[in-house]
């Protein structure tokens, strides 16, 4: 029998074997996957944002409504925290303009190798390719490489992901083993289905930058890029759980000019010149910006002024779960205790993104993801020290 057993090693499952195997418990970590960290490499490939330096009351609002439950997570693995983590694993880091901070190498692979080695120090055992099906008399059951095996833990850490990117390991499987504690997924941080004329097709792979994006009462200003399919990138996953659920989705094209200075600007404009050039010589839009307003304003009978200030976009669909960087949905947290423990099974802990919460990019994520990781550690931690 070993101390403790975690499933899933991601940054949730990585950090509560941290924990545990840092106190000099023997720890069992298994993941379905041939190698750890799948997801956590893929969110560094176009730089790792570990964590936001801002105000943690701003941070935590950064959750929405699943904020009050994980505030004690959260500050117990503050963004000071998640930045100290990070140098202790010998990265450097530095805060961008907007708060993110990153690693300065930019990837995870340092970080992760660094991660991995110190766990090897603490002793963790490693099994890979060791996909979990469900509980018999107490012990968890594994289907791998060798036939089914069984694994007796004095307390389990589950951190078995969401329900996206099933090729990275987050399939949302394991939902059919909890099925009395889990709330159905859906796609978080997403893109969305816009079914465009041909006159979008030359401006396919645009970044659309400088705007404001509102959806009730989500608003962000950021960039992103329309494509074939539709709209997708920060700005827009800033605002995608209320496009989800039903807002509708208004671009700003002008977020640094008051109405009535585009109302001027447009007067400004004399003669026979026709919207699409006042719209460039005037206010400085520039191409893709201009055949948004045309695509999405064409039957608005708003004035113009109001239409650049507020282009609505018709009912979207998000793209399907799979594509999406996370997922809501999950273990909702009336199944656990304020430790994070299952109330239905004693000594078994859950962490990560398989809990019921979103949050938007930013750094929001892995350092939920890590902070959770360290509740759910450090509540089995305390568990064994009473057995």
């Amino acid at each position: 029998m070993t101390d403790a057993l975690v499933i899933g090693g991601g940054p949730a499952g990585l950090m509560a074997a941290d924990v545990l195997s840092a106190a000099g418990k023997s720890v069992l970590l298994a993941d379905r996957m041939p190698t750890v960290g799948r997801k956590f490499l893929m969110a560094g490939k176009s730089g790792l944002n570990i964590t936001k330096d801002e105000p943690l009351s701003d941070f935590i609002r950064a959750y929405g409504d699943a904020g009050h439950v994980l505030r004690g997570a959260v500050e117990g693995f503050d963004p000071e925290t998640t930045k100290r983590w990070a140098v202790s694993l010998g990265q450097d880091i530095f805060t961008g303009s907007t708060g993110r901070v990153f690693p300065k190498s930019m990837k995870a692979s340092p970080l992760l190798r660094s991660w991995l080695s110190r766990l090897d120090q603490q002793d963790v055992e490693m099994r890979t390719r060791w996909r979990w099906t469900g509980w018999q008399d107490g012990d968890a059951l594994f289907e791998t490489p060798d036939g089914q095996q069984r694994v007796s833990a004095k307390v389990t850490v589950l951190a078995l992901g969401g329900a996206s990117w099933a090729r990275l390991g987050s399939d949302g499987a394991w939902a059919a083993h909890l099925p009395d504690q889990t709330a159905a997924f859906r796609p978080a941080n997403m893109g969305f289905k816009v079914p465009w004329s041909t006159h979008m097709t030359p401006y396919f792979g645009a970044a659309v930058k400088g705007v404001g994006l509102t959806a009730g009462a989500q608003a962000t200003r950021g960039e992103f890029v329309v494509s074939e399919r539709g709209i997708e990138g920060g700005g827009v996953y800033m605002v995608s759980s209320a496009v989800r659920d039903g807002a509708v989705l208004e671009l700003d094209l002008l977020p640094d000019l008051p109405v009535e200075q585009v109302e001027h600007r447009l007067s400004s404009v004399r003669g026979k010149a026709s919207l699409s050039n006042v719209l460039r010589k005037a206010l400085k839009l520039d191409g893709v910006k201009r055949a948004l307003f045309n695509e999405l304003g064409r039957d608005d009978e708003r004035p113009v002024a109001q239409r650049l200030k507020a282009l609505r976009f018709p009912r979207l669909q998000p793209r399907p779960m799979d594509e999406a960087i996370s997922t809501a949905g999950g273990v909702r947290f009336d199944a656990l205790t304020n430790d994070l423990e299952l109330r239905d099974r004693e000594g078994v802990f859950c962490a990560g993104e398989m809990l019921d919460w979103e949050a938007p990019t930013g750094g929001y994520l892995i350092t939920a993801c890590l902070a959770t990781g360290q509740r759910a550690g450090q509540a089995a931690l305390r568990r064994l020290q009473t057995l």
